[in-house]
């Protein structure tokens, strides 16, 4: 897989963003987007992709510890949603469990928003490497 992936990790208020490099290996954040799921805030993520050449989303899916479906998960599927409707690149889902606290105990220049978006790229990155096949 060679192709340029963004991750959100998407809050009601700020939203994390990161991107890999273009050959799909490395993931640096980017920024915060307030208010991603406002018409404002989708306008931003539709621009951020077209302007960072994005060839898909992946936005983490904050699941209960037990890998239920809460309450941020479905805010989330409503946001997924929402932004399928602006933008032209494939979006999906994966689970972003312990990302914030990752991103937490790391952070330093960055936003920890941007940085727990950073660990869900290099999550999700690391599982659809070649090398994982």
């Amino acid at each position: 897989m060679r192709m340029k992936v963004m991750a959100l990790d998407y809050g009601s208020a700020r939203t994390g963003v990161a991107v890999s490099d273009p050959t799909g290996t490395l993931a640096r954040p980017l920024g915060v987007v307030e208010k991603a799921g406002s018409d404002n805030g989708l306008a931003e993520l539709a621009r951020l992709v077209r302007d960072e050449n994005v060839e898909r989303v992946v936005v983490g899916l904050p699941l209960t510890l037990r890998g239920t479906h809460g309450e941020q998960a479905t805010e989330t599927d409503r946001f997924v949603e929402a932004l399928r409707g602006v933008i032209d690149v494939p979006v999906e889902l994966f689970d972003e469990r312990f990302t914030t606290d990752l991103a937490q105990q790391t952070a330093g220049a960055a936003s920890v928003d941007a940085l727990a978006a950073a660990h869900l790229l290099s999550g999700w990155l690391e599982r659809w490497s070649p090398a994982a096949s």
